[in-house]
């Protein structure tokens, strides 16, 4: 788990969005390296289209809608889902360098690589003979 000094804790777990529909926290599992951080998000059933990764000053905002394809004539009479939306915010340390965020979504699981400031990173110092 990180430290408090990279990322404090996600918002509260149910946020109310612009629809007025209220959004479910994915589960998050945050990673911390020598280089910088690494969150992964289960959001099963969000496609790359509907997902929607944020910074805003400090704060990174993750947003996903479910997609409920049915075949033709087909109609749902229940699903077991709570919400539709996924959302979550990590409030980010100024020692990582929000401007070269990665992010790839691969069978429902977002892995987000957010790298050190390059100034900041771990480097070995090569000793020269005198």
């Amino acid at each position: 788990m990180a430290t408090e000094k990279n990322v404090t804790q996600p918002e509260s777990t149910r946020q109310v969005t612009q629809r007025n529909e209220s959004a479910v926290r994915p589960p998050v599992d945050i990673f911390e390296s020598a280089d910088g951080m690494k969150l992964v998000a289960d959001m099963p059933g969000v496609s790359k289209e509907n997902l929607r990764l944020q910074t805003e000053g400090n704060t990174l905002t993750i947003e996903g809608e479910l997609e409920f394809p049915m075949a033709d004539k087909m109609e749902a009479l229940h699903a077991d889902v709570r919400s539709r939306l996924y959302r979550c915010s990590f409030v980010l340390s100024s020692e990582l360098d929000t401007s070269h965020i990665e992010a790839i979504l691969k069978d429902g699981v977002l892995a987000v690589r957010i790298p050190k400031r390059a100034e900041l990173r771990p480097r070995r110092i090569e000793v020269q003979n005198g």
